[in-house]
């Protein structure tokens, strides 16, 4: 299910924030989001990914098995696990979601071989 317009304009907030040097901002404007929408990947991703940053891997670890959960399919929250589980010191697991990450990779090419062959959004 797609995020609505509110929650892009929320996590794009807390996002600029991020940005902006106020990570602990961002990440109490995300955490009081996925209190009332967790089922927003969108939210739990940039969560995660915050959290990454902030070298807090624990902490974005379960945001990124949150967002995991809601798609387990998703190029980018299969790359984010692979490094936080790197970062965990658990090569093994670092490599599954990286497996992951390039199957999830293969699955996008194959649907859509013209945009995998130039680079170049052809959906318009």
């Amino acid at each position: 299910m797609p995020d609505s317009e509110e929650t892009q304009s929320a996590i794009e907030d807390a996002t600029f924030d991020f940005t902006m040097g106020d990570a602990p901002i961002a990440i109490s404007k995300l955490e009081n989001l996925l209190e009332s929408h967790p089922e927003c990947f969108a939210a739990w991703h940039a969560l995660c990914e915050i959290r990454y940053s902030e070298k807090q891997y624990a902490e974005a670890l379960q945001a990124a098995e949150k967002a995991h959960a809601l798609d387990p399919d998703d190029l980018f929250i299969n790359t984010s696990l692979s490094r936080i589980w790197l970062e965990l010191g658990s090569k093994e697991k670092a490599e599954h979601f990286g497996a992951q990450a390039k199957i999830a990779d293969w699955k996008e090419q194959l649907k859509n071989p013209d945009q995998a062959k130039t680079g170049l959004d052809v959906t318009g």
